[in-house]
């Protein structure tokens, strides 16, 4: 990782000031990020004992009960994983596992997986679930003992780490020939974001420094990806919540509130598929990614230099 001395030489347009954060528009990333960056061992004591107990108290108990939304979610992105690798190839590698449930999406189907998770709470659980999970940071020291993988799968990594590139130049490392990285992070001063800002006088309600460090959108992202030697096989977004903020359901700071908007959208989704039109909703979220448009960015790469 790189010293907190070497991040405050990154410079760019201060876009936003959160508590004691600048948010830049950082000239040599190419994607917006805060500084001064949080130290690697100011990150492990939030991730390792503070995150589900403080930030997300209810996180665990939340995605139990959307767990039937969260493996249609799970399903369509091992669906599609699957139409690009060979029949044998089946293992792996969830860097932030969270609370297990991908990985014992994932298992059900017949994969071999493995993931790594640095919150206690987190891990613990997932292996209450029977699953197989390390607990810590994925980093050269451990890369040696984890072996390589048909799949690599960072679900909201990437936003919170000081340095994503060199995450994803460990992920080269880990993933066989032909093997495919899963990419989703926040979708972060997108338009609609912007629009409500500025027309409507919203605050920056979707900066959360020092958990979030990073902000990508659709191209900052995929320029990120392919800085490190990817190929974009996919792109798509996840509904844009945002559109219940245009319709004058204001979730930001309410959580009972924002419990409610994503039940429904949650339903939506749930009912899309239940009458045939699953195929339908993912050519939208995809034309949603087209826009620039979404909540989250999820993206699928290879390797540039597989044949």
């Amino acid at each position: 990782m790189e010293s907190s001395r070497q991040w405050q030489q990154h410079s760019g347009l201060v876009l936003d000031r959160v508590n004691e954060f600048d948010v830049i528009e950082c000239l040599s990333c190419g994607y917006k990020h805060v500084v001064p960056i949080p130290t690697q061992e100011e990150l492990e004591q939030v991730y390792r004992e503070d995150y589900y107990s403080h930030e997300k108290p209810l996180y665990l108990d939340e995605h139990l009960e959307d767990l039937d939304w969260w493996n249609l979610v799970y399903d369509e992105r091992y669906d599609y994983l699957e139409s690009q690798l060979p029949g044998e190839s089946r293992s792996l590698l969830d860097i932030g596992s969270g609370p297990g449930y991908f990985l014992l999406r994932g298992k059900a189907r017949g994969w071999n997986t493995l993931g790594v998770e640095p919150s206690t709470r987190a891990a613990a659980h997932s292996r209450d679930l029977g699953l197989d999970v390390r607990e810590g940071f994925v980093d050269e020291a451990l890369v040696k003992s984890l072996g390589t993988f048909d799949v690599v799968y960072l679900h909201e990594v990437l936003e919170h780490i000081p340095n994503p590139a060199s995450l994803l130049s460990i992920v080269t490392q880990l993933l066989k020939p032909g093997g495919i990285l899963c990419v989703i992070v926040p979708n972060d001063y997108n338009p609609l974001q912007k629009a409500l800002r500025t027309t409507m006088n919203f605050e920056p309600w979707w900066l959360a420094p020092p958990h979030h460090i990073n902000y990508f959108d659709h191209e900052s992202l995929l320029t990120l990806l392919k800085n490190q030697g990817f190929d974009i096989l996919s792109r798509s977004s996840t509904f844009p919540i945002e559109l219940f903020l245009l319709m004058g359901m204001n979730y930001v700071g309410d959580s009972s509130m924002g419990r409610m908007v994503h039940r429904q959208r949650k339903n939506m989704e749930l009912n899309l598929t239940k009458i045939g039109c699953a195929e339908w909703k993912q050519r939208t979220y995809q034309a949603f990614a087209q826009q620039g448009i979404g909540r989250e960015v999820v993206a699928y790469a290879r390797l540039a230099s597989f044949e």
